[in-house]
């Protein structure tokens, strides 16, 4: 599962080796790069804050990745 998101990595590695994240990531309102808890938090927690299933944005964060590879 090399290169893929995992709901452990922290936000701001998802974002900075995946840009197209923030599309997932704004579709469920994690305004994730302004927040102070991006730089320790990580997908799981962050989804969770916002009463989102991580697994799902895992899912569609990985759709993306291939989509776009």
């Amino acid at each position: 599962m090399a290169g893929k998101v995992t709901k452990d990595m922290g936000l701001i590695e998802i974002v900075q080796n995946h840009p197209e994240a923030l599309e997932v990531f704004a579709k469920y309102g994690l305004g994730c790069i302004g927040c102070a808890a991006a730089r320790f938090e990580n997908l799981e927690a962050g989804a969770k804050v916002h009463g989102v299933d991580p697994d799902v944005m895992v899912e569609e964060i990985n759709a993306l990745i291939e989509a776009n590879a």
